[in-house]
């Protein structure tokens, strides 16, 4: 059966993993804002040795796709310490967005930027590349986006989180929308289950309860299906459990 969880507060993940009674927890490692670098929760050790399987959400601030020199940079860094991090308490993976370029500058710098960053990169856990819902000069909304990117990374071992909330509200139909990515990237890694309290191609990131939202309850159950892959809820917080119980009765 597919591992089911939830992306849960970094100060005690394994307590709140149990309340939920969610098997992965998705968590950041400081600040999802900021700059700085990652903070190991208190019980990391406890967390290496647990059932519960660890991802690691890498800040929103990371964009490696820019051109501009003054974010590029620390953002390489930062995502070399989160996942310098995030192996050292056993995660299985290192989410981080696609990115963006500006709005007038040509796409394949931000494809380019994405291949030096796997270049010069350790890697002894898996990047997830995360599609995103907005941005009109995004690494990673479109899929035609998404497979210009997967071209610029051949040859590296680069994973893939599906967000569904991102890609309704990115303008993606979920009905064929597993299909079309493995066609793309030959696998997805994790699931970000999530409704969307926003319109379909919105290009708003905003996360509701499975139910609560837009999107229709059976298209999120068919992309877990089709997918297979690991599930986090990243749905507001009173209503994960609920979410977590809903998606166990029915895929």
């Amino acid at each position: 059966m597919v591992r089911i969880g939830a992306h849960v507060d970094r100060d005690d993940p394994l307590t709140h993993a149990a309340a939920r009674d969610a098997e992965v927890a998705q968590f950041f490692l400081g600040d999802p804002q900021g700059w700085k670098g990652p903070v190991l929760p208190e019980n990391a050790a406890a967390l290496a040795t647990s059932d519960i399987d660890v991802y690691i959400h890498a800040p929103y601030v990371i964009n490696v796709a820019t051109a501009n020199n003054r974010i590029r940079i620390p953002s390489r860094k930062l995502l070399a310490g989160q996942l310098e991090a995030a192996a050292s308490i056993g995660a299985k993976g290192l989410i981080v967005h696609g990115g963006h370029v500006g709005k007038d500058d040509d796409p394949q710098v931000g494809f380019d930027n994405w291949r030096k960053v796997f270049e010069r990169l350790e890697t002894p856990i898996p990047v997830l590349i995360e599609n995103t819902a907005g941005g009109g000069n995004a690494m990673a909304r479109r899929l035609e986006r998404l497979a210009r990117l997967w071209e610029a990374l051949d040859g590296f071992d680069v994973g893939f989180c599906l967000d569904t909330c991102h890609a309704h509200a990115g303008g993606e139909e979920l009905a064929d929308v597993v299909d079309r990515v493995k066609a793309i990237t030959g696998r997805i890694d994790l699931i970000h289950c999530n409704d969307s309290r926003d319109a379909f191609d919105s290009g708003a990131d905003r996360h509701a309860n499975l139910g609560k939202g837009q999107i229709d309850p059976e298209l999120i159950l068919g992309v877990c299906r089709a997918a297979g892959a690991p599930i986090v809820v990243e749905t507001p917080s009173d209503g994960q459990a609920a979410d977590i119980a809903f998606l166990r009765e029915h895929l």
